[in-house]
Order: C-alpha cells, then structure tokens, then sequence
C-alpha cells in the first residue's frame, strides 16, 4: 500500500475499514482469517481509524523523520462514560460490565482457582474479587493487601496449580505473601524480597512507577521491569533503570536481562516457549509518528536502542554522535505499534473459549496517548503469533473509549484470562472492569 498524504489518512473512515475487513478469506493452509492490513501512513493512523478487526503493520522503512511534526502536549480529557457508550468487539464478542466503582484498577491476574486479584495502585492496595457461581458477575471483593506503594505487578509462585505466595511489585520494591488456594485476605505482613529496585514518581514524559514481575515458566527466575526515570536522559539517574532485571525467586543474584527498554511495562511469559515478552512505551518529544511503542519477544542480553538508538540504529538525534559502537547492536522488536499509544499490560490467551485461532496469541492494553496531536491507544490490541512468533501485524480488538469530541472516558491498563476463558479488562479511566466474552459464530467470522 503506498504512502497517502496526512490529509488523507486521517479522513480514513470507518466505512472504508469495513470495506477492508470485507476482503477477508481463509486459505487452506491457515485457518486464521486473512484480512487486507494497513500498511505505510495508513497503519499509523489515529483514532478515527480504529474498528474491531482492523490489522496494521508497521515496519521499520515507514518510520517517520524526527521532528517531521512538532512535539504535541494533547494530554487525554477524561470524561464520564457518555450515554450509550459501551467497548466495541469483534463479531462474535459480548462485552459485558464486570466490576465498577474501583479506584485506580492497573494489573490483573488470575488466581488458580479462579479469583482476579487486582492492584489498585493509587490507594496502594490489592483487592480480590471472586466469581463464585460462575455468571460473569462478582460475588464478594475484599481487600487482600494495604500499605503498599504504588503496587502495579502480581505473580504467583511457584507457577502451576498450587502456589505458596502472591508477589507484588511495588514501585521501589518486590514484596511477598504466604497464600494458599482460596485466600482473599493476606495471612500475614509481606516479606520484602528486592528492597531497593529504583522507583518512580508520575512525571510527564518519564518518571515511569510501574513495576511489573512475572516467574519462568519453570519457577526459576524471576523478572521485573523497571522503566526509565526520564524521557531521553542519559545520566546517573538512569542507573538499573529501562531494563528487565532478572532475580533467584528469593531475590537474590540480580542480573539485567535485557537493556535500553525504556519503560517495559507489561511482563508475560509465552505458555508454550517460555519466551519473555514486553509490552514498551517508547520516547517522547519527536514528533506525532515517533518512536513506535511495540510488543516484543525480549532476546536475553539483548539491548533495544534506548536513549541512544531507537527500533534499530536510528540515533536519537539528541544524542547524536554517542556510542556507536551500539548502532549495530540494537535490536528491532517484533511489532511496532502506533507511536505514543502507552502499551501497558501484556497477556497470553491460554483459555478454550474464543475460536481456535486466537489460542497463545498476546493481548496488550493501550493506555493512551498525550504527546500526539491526534489521539492513538485508548484500546486493546491481539498480537497474532504463529508458532509463538510474531507476524508484526497487530489487530484492533476491544476499541470505543473515545468520544465523537476526542475526549475520553475509559482507559485499558490491564489484560488477564479468566477460568472460564473470557478475557478481562481492567480500565483506570471510569473504574471498571469489562468481561468480554465468545458468544457464538464461527471461528472464520470471529476475528472479522
């Protein structure tokens, strides 16, 4: 698809999308639907062009010069969910309001047994939510744990059916809790693990806070992200700071797993693989269509351009001249997304309820943007895998946040599976969490 001019691409209408997702066909040796994807400019988009189905693929030539545009400060206006809004999913999708009235919802993940534990990381707690009778619809919450600062990343360990503790990633610390199967409230003080990961405040443009963990899928090795303390700084304040540090699950043995990952914000671990993955926000101040945020599988010791280089060796013109001798070695990630959407949360589709296709494919939920002058984010992506590698095409899948004004009233941050296989959505914006379920359809049409 060739380049079109800005004019255009953002007169792109949800029409002309449907017209695209019309094209789809299955050919007989992939059953996932096939589908035409925007490429080029077109892929870059905004939110006008976003529609449950839509495919995009940016690569590393559509990149755009630095400064191509000036540096916008369009932060989100948050609103009350307007009358008749609701998310919008692919056909063959219900979504559903699962919870509401939390405060400050980021990470969820699923219990074992089935209980969504939940950081609310402005009032620095961890709450539990339990579906006992299997309706879509909670039954009890209660406060796990309280006294934590700024909470973002749970895990359990070890992994499997029966783990002895939760983890918590605090923003300057990993602490744990004894558990057991069925536990709401936490039995005893937590146990500090890493006392003196770097933190963060909420600064805009850096200052990143969230700290996410996630366990190998053998229980081994423990991983947390720590993002960057600025936007582009390369001073001692950067100090174990844009990596993945890697840990014994004791605490012990700190190395960096990978490098120059300037805010690494959702950790997962590939259920089949055993890869790590990472979902990014890249750099600010460059410009509407620079850097890509992007998903990735994260190479061990690999390094990934930040703040020097950024998506391969493209040196960050604020730091022209410095350490070539790293040009060569930065890394492309897998799949590039539009610039400034904030990708936070990552997760695995491991459940049996959607259509085949979608089986171990990642889900990563899109914050949204404030440093672009029209909007990009605001939804939640599917990243199709084949064999647990990337395509580089991403798919919208759960979009509808904003408003025909541009302003915005809800906000996805965290993605987790279900027991019964629905996946659910945490969104700090208007306090909920949204279900969405497999309600019917045949797998070729669910995707479209």
């Amino acid at each position: 698809m060739g380049l079109r001019t800005r004019s255009t691409l953002r007169t792109l209408t949800l029409s002309g999308l449907a017209t695209i997702l019309a094209a789809s066909s299955v050919t007989a040796d992939d059953a996932r639907p096939r589908r035409d994807v925007l490429t080029g400019r077109d892929a870059l988009g905004d939110w006008t062009t976003d529609a449950p189905g839509v495919r995009r693929k940016i690569t590393v030539a559509d990149l755009a010069p630095p400064y191509e545009t000036a540096s916008a400060n369009n932060g989100a206006k948050v609103v009350s969910r307007p009358e008749g809004a609701w998310p919008k999913a692919p056909e063959g999708f219900k979504v559903t309001e699962f919870a509401k009235g939390l405060s400050n919802p980021r990470v969820i993940v699923t219990a074992p047994n089935g209980d969504l534990f939940i950081a609310e990381s402005g009032p620095g707690r961890v709450k539990v939510i339990r579906d006992a009778n299997n309706d879509g619809k909670p039954d009890t919450t209660t406060i796990f744990a309280k006294g934590l600062r700024q909470p973002f990343g749970i895990a359990f360990y070890p992994p499997g059916p029966k783990p002895t503790h939760v983890y918590v990633a605090n923003t300057d610390s990993v602490v744990r809790f004894a558990y057991s199967e069925g536990d709401t409230e936490a039995k005893g003080e937590p146990e500090t693990i890493v006392k003196d990961i770097p933190g963060g405040g909420r600064l805009t443009g850096g200052g990143h806070w969230t700290r996410d963990i996630a366990f190998s899928n053998d229980g081994k090795r423990m991983l947390v992200s720590v993002g960057s303390h600025s936007n582009v700084s390369d001073d001692d304040g950067e100090k174990r700071r844009a990596d993945i540090l890697v840990f014994n699950p004791d605490g012990s043995g700190e190395k960096t797993f990978g490098s120059g990952i300037r805010n690494p914000v959702g950790l997962a671990i590939h259920p089949t693989t055993g890869d790590v993955w990472a979902s990014v926000n890249e750099r600010d101040g460059l410009g509407d269509h620079l850097v890509p945020d992007y998903v990735t599988r994260v190479e061990e010791g690999g390094f990934y351009g930040w703040p020097w280089f950024y998506i391969g060796g493209h040196q960050d013109p604020r730091h022209m001249g410095k350490h070539p001798e790293l040009k060569d070695k930065t890394i492309v990630p897998d799949v590039l997304l539009q610039s400034h959407s904030a990708s936070l949360d990552l997760t695995f589709y491991t459940g049996d309820q959607f259509p085949k296709e979608y089986k171990n494919d990642g889900f990563a939920a899109e914050h949204g943007s404030w440093n672009r002058a029209r909007r990009t984010g605001y939804k939640v992506v599917r990243i199709p895998l084949k064999d647990g590698k990337a395509t580089g095409e991403y798919e919208d899948f759960l979009v509808g946040f904003v408003t025909e004004k541009g302003d915005v009233w809800g906000r996805p941050v965290g993605v987790t599976v279900a027991k019964d296989g629905a996946l659910l959505v945490t969104d700090d914006g208007s306090g909920t969490i949204w279900r969405v379920a497999y309600s019917g359809g045949t797998p070729a049409a669910a995707g479209q």
